[in-house]
């Protein structure tokens, strides 16, 4: 125990453990908020663990919520704030390589520590007691490790989603992998097949949207993308021998990850924006790849995988879009008219994001033409910008006209409705000036006319 180091418990979560201390059984902040207390972070939950059972937790707090009683967890509302309050447990048989069969209540806090997965995880603190960190987990921080806590295998083989949290606490952290885990990590690695989706997702973005979230190498080279993300893998191994490119696809990508803002959205586009080129690689006579369509095919399989772990529809939309267009433009000298047109195509949800996506693609690969690139890039965004401020119509929403105008003007609801609109809409991105009332009807006249 180490009376010397102080953490700031919220009062709220402070109350609590006194009033079950005041009861005679023993209470601890416990896991990760004592983690990002010791590192000066700002914790997003303060978990308590204790020796009381779920039923005298009850007993003594008047708002109580019945989170997880089977696994000993009530939940204390206290100033309209839920604190989970976990009784100390020792994990039965597993069963599915995610839960346990039953749990066994001790009163002993050292067990309950015992069964957490890293030592950086597996300390408690209050304020009597002080810091109680019984397998190192202050040394591990201190020589940034991820360590399990006991026996890897063992870890690893409760709870299969363990393996993916070592990969993100490392990517969140900064932290190395210890050796003996990451033996374990690729030996364990085909169990991630049993878990949900859902969780690979969770674990997946908070990788991407950490502070390294090119550590999805680890991912790689301990097997584990070989089990939910096959696709990446063959990304790893496809060579880009091409003046633009200086890595394979997949390094490209963890390079470029690292080029763009820790948004999860822009960070999946990112992810995804070249998965299509193993599928369309080709050779030309010099011995130079070539990548044909691989943009396309790249979008169809983004949205594969985005629905295979269960991504929401706004999400799976946005991103599959940056993939389909990130290469869109980034040859052609920008001027007014074709950012207008672009935008117009690729919408205005997605095209300041695509800027982001283009730079950090840009950036991941070879010297050649960065500059030029770049400095189109920086071209476009400005253009973009000049758009905004003038308001240019960029859409059919945007026009000075809509359907009930043209109804009035003779036309009849239906395609034809939609087709005049579309065509006035290119005229417009043509020339903003034509943009009025009077003129696009005279236009939609001329048009009917020639019919």
């Amino acid at each position: 125990m180490t009376k010397q180091l102080h953490i700031q418990i919220p009062d709220p979560a402070a109350r609590i453990i006194e009033r079950i201390q005041g009861a005679g059984y023993e209470a601890y902040v416990v896991g990760g908020c004592v983690r990002d207390s010791i590192l000066g972070r700002t914790p997003q939950d303060w978990d308590i663990t204790t020796s009381a059972t779920p039923d005298r937790v009850k007993a003594l707090f008047p708002r109580t919520v019945d989170t997880g009683l089977q696994h000993g967890t009530v939940t204390v509302m206290m100033d309209r704030e839920g604190f989970e309050v976990t009784t100390y447990r020792i994990d039965g048989e597993y069963e599915d390589s995610r839960h346990p069969k039953e749990v066994i209540f001790t009163p002993n806090l050292e067990e309950d520590l015992r069964r957490r997965d890293f030592t950086i995880n597996a300390m408690a603190y209050n304020d009597t007691e002080g810091l109680v960190d019984l397998y190192g987990g202050i040394e591990d921080i201190n020589a940034g490790i991820i360590r399990c806590v006991g026996e890897p295998l063992e870890r690893f083989t409760e709870d299969a989603l363990r393996i993916l949290r070592a990969v993100r606490f490392s990517a969140q952290l900064g932290y190395k992998i210890e050796e003996k885990t990451r033996n374990a990590i690729r030996q364990i690695a085909p169990n991630l097949a049993h878990i949900s989706a859902e969780r690979i997702s969770a674990e997946l973005s908070k990788i991407l949207t950490s502070p390294h979230p090119d550590y999805l190498r680890d991912a790689y080279e301990l097997g584990l993308t070989g089990v939910f993300f096959p696709e990446f893998d063959a990304a790893c191994e496809t060579m880009q021998n091409h003046p633009h490119h200086r890595y394979t696809v997949g390094e490209h990508t963890l390079h470029a990850l690292t080029r763009v803002e820790p948004d999860r959205s822009l960070r999946l586009a990112v992810l995804l924006h070249d998965i299509g080129k193993p599928s369309v690689r080709s050779v030309d006579e010099n011995g130079i790849d070539h990548f044909y369509d691989h943009a396309a095919v790249g979008a169809r399989m983004s949205e594969e995988i985005l629905r295979r772990w269960k991504f929401d529809n706004d999400t799976i939309r946005l991103v599959t879009k940056l993939v389909l267009y990130h290469d869109d433009g980034s040859a052609a000298e920008p001027t007014i008219k074709n950012v207008r047109r672009m935008v117009a195509k690729i919408g205005q949800d997605a095209f300041p994001a695509l800027f982001r996506v283009q730079r950090a693609d840009i950036l991941a690969q070879s010297d050649y033409q960065r500059t030029e690139k770049l400095e189109r890039n920086r071209r476009r965004e400005e253009l973009y910008r000049q758009i905004c401020e003038e308001k240019q119509c960029v859409s059919v929403k945007m026009l000075a006209v809509n359907g009930k105008d043209l109804q009035a003007a003779g036309i009849a609801p239906g395609p034809r409705m939609g087709e005049v609109l579309q065509e006035l809409l290119n005229i417009v991105l043509d020339d903003p000036e034509c943009n009025t009332r009077e003129q696009l009807l005279e236009i939609a006249a001329g048009m009917c006319d020639r019919r």
